[in-house]
């Protein structure tokens, strides 16, 4: 029977800085334990079902698998999200997005749309800290709004209406305070595609016509139908997107068109706010 000490050495046939931490993460799951467990008894045995449990993660890690997938959950904002193949992974850089949405002086129950909602974390994030606020979250993929709406009843955050549809297409006359949205935004034949996690994640969730701009056109056209006056909306974009994005906001006879900078110093949302007739 092999220790705690043992297995981890088998870390070594990870690539990457990460893989002491990815092989604890793996271990810790597998045993049911915490990672002060791994520390305080590095010689404990590890029983059989849970070390074939580590070898096959293990593998299917040295794969390249998500580490995400392999145990089925990833934190964002301050949450734990189930997710699988069907969801996008949540990455950190879209906390900017929550900040953003936050950041705005809405009524309290103001309606807010999430498009493209994937494992649901966008919404669910608003929903924790804003719990008025009157919540539609849209998914295209029905194995991904399955995942979204199990994480809300798990987090008990049950008063987000879910709907199945593309964009705007289950919205018809309805109009919203704010609406945010992670879309694809990564070109076709961009190389990042065939590159680490990415491989595993959902092709539809990631990329968007030749220069990645083809969902959040479609977007941004649609929008104006559907926000109220004095309405925003904010997307997440590639980290060279920024004055594209602008761009496409302004032509649309959007208003105070800006970006907000991730934590690497990358224009990461853009958003503005609709001032204009309210379009028909």
């Amino acid at each position: 029977m092999a220790s705690v000490r043992d297995l981890l050495a088998k870390s070594t046939t990870l690539a990457g800085d990460e893989s002491l931490r990815e092989a604890q993460l793996l271990l810790c799951a597998a045993l049911d334990k915490p990672r002060s467990y791994l520390i305080a008894w590095p010689e404990a045995d590890v029983p059989a079902a849970a070390e074939q449990r580590y070898r096959d993660w293990l593998q299917r890690r040295i794969q390249g698998v998500p580490i995400a997938y392999l145990l089925g959950s990833r934190d964002f904002w301050s949450l734990s999200l189930q997710v699988n193949e069907a969801t996008l992974i949540p990455r950190a850089d879209t906390e900017l997005l929550i900040e953003t949405a936050l950041s705005l002086d809405l009524s309290g129950d103001s309606a807010a749309l999430d498009l493209g909602t994937g494992s649901g974390a966008i919404a669910l994030a608003l929903a924790k800290e804003r719990p008025f606020w009157r919540i539609t979250a849209v998914e295209q993929s029905a194995e991904a709004l399955d995942v979204a709406r199990a994480n809300g009843e798990r987090l008990g955050l049950q008063r987000i209406e879910w709907l199945q549809g593309d964009w705007f297409s289950e919205l018809s006359g309805r109009r919203f305070s704010l609406i945010v949205s992670n879309p694809p935004y990564i070109a076709d034949e961009d190389s990042h595609l065939s590159r680490g996690d990415l491989r595993f994640e959902p092709r539809s969730a990631l990329a968007s016509g030749v220069d990645g701009l083809d969902d959040i056109r479609e977007i941004i056209d649609s929008a104006p139908m559907h926000l109220e006056s004095g309405g925003h909306l904010f997307l997440e974009h590639g980290f060279a997107q920024g004055a594209a994005v602008r761009e496409l906001l302004s032509a649309a006879g959007f208003s105070n068109v800006g970006s907000s900078r991730d934590l690497a110093g990358h224009e990461r949302v853009t958003g503005g706010a609709w001032l204009g007739e309210l379009a028909e």
